[in-house]
């Protein structure tokens, strides 16, 4: 499918927009930078490049006009002011409840690099595996890193595995921590919810569901030139219920739990530096985080309940607790070696995620079965080392060279929960189905622990060749222990016209290496037939069941990324235009389950194991997406009034071009991917969305009201009459504030402002009535959010 002529014709009216921006900084006070000012990192090597002067499009985010929101998560925030990055929040899909995927540019979570202060973040232990957005993902999880511990995100909205590595295919995100050697702060922030649910059979309003978070920090100041900034955050969020009304039960009444998991956290983070001798600098941070959430399965009627009919006469309704712990932390020293500078680092980052069933029953124990399950727990980290290396030289105008060298390990494992969360008592009821209900535990079966390593090479120039032209060229060779070695190459050119006007476009190849989850992610549930127990679920593609069915070793998705775009900027008025084309090929997804009943050869092939269904990871999707981005940003003196004026917006257009319908082994397959899973690709993301906002100060007095169109994201069933859409929808946030440079300081605000809601899941969709709307909508399904924030800067 070619991008749409309204899609176009969107693209055009950005670019002639008469107001403007995304881009911009701000101070503490809330001050912002004068536009195009904001020195950058990301995307280049070459000290002292702004966005502005770049040959790649980048976003500087103020951590301001992150925590100047009604919300106080990293992608929520980053999504309502960076229209190339969607954050949806699904709700039913077990483990992604709690740790949620962010998207740039409508490709896969995993397809983004995140960065902590330029180095090389570390995803979470959670395999995507339900039918949320970004299925079959192991992405980095954004909430790990509070905003108060920011100083600003860049938004590298353009292939970089030649300068960076591995997932930038789509882009990188890079979170610049604080850094204070004085000041500090502390917030309140209250919210709560005030909404009319409309589902498909039935309304009522809600009040309540509340957010507490509380934040601080300090800067600490030592020595000649030492910091030490310290960071805490503590959140405290109420599940929320968007349920439709349950036709099963009479009368009709919400028995479900469908929206955003009851979440409790704390966060702790400190960033500090000092110099070592006379051109040398000690830096390093550490972050940690404890997240316990709690989100619910469908519920269990009576009816369907009758073996623990009298621990749950009722019914029940299973809830899903996880308890993730998170560890960031960092150590380098960097300095002038002769006319080179060198920066040496060390980074080591783990994620452990604990998962119990709670208020739930294992229905072959009968009325003797416990309610609450110890199901397992899913860890993955991550060491890696590197030495950068660079050097300015008076070769044409300027030329920067940089190379360095990479070395990373990554750790995965799967321990097993306790025997009732997976198995069978030992006089089971009669045809009752083992393990907790809702969430099953990880058995023995599935316990894995793998272990790879990966090292690499890079070499970047970027000339400056005359006064117009920059020419950018990188490099990048990586070995795998797993799958072997690969290569990618970046070109970018940049011609200046003169100060206000400049052309640029870039050219690269790029790839993703299959995460250590997607290689040995299991999950094998047992059933007795007959005495004898079928094992059917998820498996290795290179297990013995996998490889009978065709299965093979991942290989590495691989891109190759266009871009071409202009830059405009006169006096406090600046305008980005970059459009784009990614091809990705050998693309990694997680296949339907191949049942046994499907042939006489499938079966033929899974009885030795007795195994009635199995699922497995595949490369050979293909899809080419196709898009335009435009960023512009004007800022208005008005006596003692500044008004920042923000218009930016992605047109964004994905075609799944090749499906893989056979393996090694079967020829024809039955079906690999369903129509769901290749049109969640396409169109699971919105195709179009803009966002506009007005940021006024006057003194320490300031509003901001922001509008994020959003279009319309299709939800695929398995046929087109099980479709359904979110429709497209304008978000409208309001705040105002009074926000001094030092002392109290408060803020009220809405976010969802006019209580806007997707369109609803139709009733004849919904026979439990637990899906009151789609989980895929880009800007959830909550409606209007009310708070205060209340703080003290010193």
């Amino acid at each position: 499918m070619k991008i749409s002529l309204t899609r176009l014709s969107l693209g055009a009216a950005l670019v002639w927009a008469p107001f403007p921006a995304l881009a911009q900084t701000a101070t503490e006070s809330g001050d912002a930078a004068e536009p195009g000012a904001d020195i950058i990192v990301t995307g280049t090597r070459a000290a002292g490049r702004s966005r502005l002067d770049s040959a790649s499009p980048v976003d500087v985010l103020s951590a301001n006009s992150l925590r100047q929101q009604g919300t106080t998560e990293l992608g929520t925030a980053l999504a309502a002011v960076a229209p190339s990055i969607d954050f949806p929040r699904p709700s039913a899909v077990d483990g992604t409840d709690a740790i949620r995927p962010a998207t740039l540019r409508g490709l896969s979570p995993d397809a983004t690099l995140v960065l902590i202060n330029g180095v090389r973040g570390h995803s979470a232990a959670l395999l995507n595996t339900n039918g949320a957005v970004g299925r079959g993902s192991a992405a980095v999880d954004l909430n790990t890193v509070p905003t108060v511990a920011l100083e600003t995100i860049e938004v590298l909205r353009d292939g970089a595995s030649a300068q960076y590595g591995s997932d930038a295919i789509a882009g990188v995100v890079n979170l610049r921590l604080r850094k204070a050697r004085s000041g500090g702060g502390a917030s309140v922030t209250y919210g709560l919810y005030d909404t009319d649910v409309d589902t498909a059979r039935g309304s009522r309003s809600v009040t309540g569901e509340r957010a507490i978070t509380a934040s601080a920090w300090q800067g600490f100041g030592f020595g000649e030139d030492g910091y030490l900034t310290v960071s805490g955050e503590y959140v405290n969020r109420d599940a929320t219920n968007r349920a439709d009304f349950d036709p099963r039960v009479t009368p009709s009444r919400v028995t479900g739990r469908f929206g955003d998991p009851a979440v409790e956290q704390y966060s702790l983070w400190a960033n500090a530096g000092t110099s070592v001798g006379d051109n040398w600098q000690l830096y390093g941070w550490l972050g940690y985080q404890h997240r316990e959430s709690e989100s619910a399965a469908f519920p269990r009627l009576p009816s369907a309940a009758a073996a623990v009919s009298e621990l749950y006469p009722d019914g029940f309704l299973p809830l899903i607790n996880t308890r993730s712990k998170d560890l960031n932390s960092a150590l380098g020293l960097k300095g002038d070696l002769g006319d080179w500078n060198v920066d040496v680092n060390v980074s080591y980052g783990r994620n452990r995620i604990d998962f119990r069933t709670l208020n739930s029953a294992n229905y072959s124990y009968g009325n003797e079965s416990q309610t609450d399950f110890y199901d397992g727990a899913l860890i993955y980290d991550q060491l890696v080392g590197g030495v950068d290396v660079s050097r300015k030289f008076d070769v044409f105008q300027s030329l920067n060279l940089a190379f360095g060298v990479e070395a990373r390990r990554e750790g995965y494992e799967i321990k097993a929960g306790e025997p009732a969360s997976y198995g069978y008592a030992d006089n089971p009821v009669a045809g009752a189905a083992p393990g907790a209900q809702g969430f099953l535990g990880f058995s023995p079966l599935n316990e894995v622990s793998r272990h790879r390593g990966n090292q690499s090479v890079y070499l970047d120039l970027e000339a400056q060749v005359t006064d117009k032209l920059l020419v950018g060229l990188a490099g990048r060779g990586e070995h795998y222990s797993d799958f072997g070695s690969t290569g990618t190459g970046k070109l970018s050119l940049r011609y200046d016209f003169s100060p206000a006007f400049a052309v640029r476009g870039t050219a690269s190849t790029g790839f993703r290496a299959p995460s250590l989850q997607q290689q040995y992610f299991t999950s094998v549930s047992s059933v007795v037939q007959n005495g004898v127990p079928i094992l059917t679920g998820t498996y290795p593609s290179t297990s013995d069941v996998a490889v009978a069915l065709g299965g093979k070793k991942l290989q590495p998705e691989k891109s190759t990324n266009l871009s071409a775009g202009f830059v405009v900027r006169s006096g406090g008025f600046d305008l980005t235009v970059d459009g784009y084309r990614i091809h990705l090929r050998d693309q990694l997804g997680l296949s339907e389950n191949i049942q046994a009943s499907f042939s006489s050869q499938v079966a033929d092939l899974l009885a030795p194991f007795n195994v009635s269904a199995a699922r497995f990871f595949i490369n050979g999707l293909a899809s080419t997406t196709k898009g335009i981005d435009a960023v512009a940003h004007y800022r208005l003196h008005a006596g003692e009034n500044t008004f920042d004026l923000t218009l930016a917006g992605n047109v964004n257009d994905v075609k799944v071009t090749k499906v893989p319908t056979s393996t090694s082994v079967l020829d024809p397959a039955p079906t690999l991917f369903a129509r769901s899973r290749i049109l969640t690709i396409e169109q699971g993301t919105p195709g179009e969305k803009v966002t506009g906002s007005v940021d006024w100060s006057n003194g320490p007095l300031g509003a901001t009201l922001r509008a994020t169109y959003y279009g319309d994201v299709l939800q695929a069933g398995t046929t087109a009459a099980n479709d359904y859409n979110t429709g497209a929808h304008t978000i409208t946030d309001l705040e105002l504030r009074y926000q001094p440079a030092k002392g109290a300081q408060v803020a009220i605000g809405a976010s969802n402002l006019f209580d806007v809601y997707p369109h609803k899941v139709p009733a004849a969709l919904n026979s439990t009535g637990v899906l009151g709307f789609p989980y895929y909508s880009p800007f959830g399904f909550n409606g209007r959010y009310l708070y205060v924030r209340a703080g003290f800067n010193w």
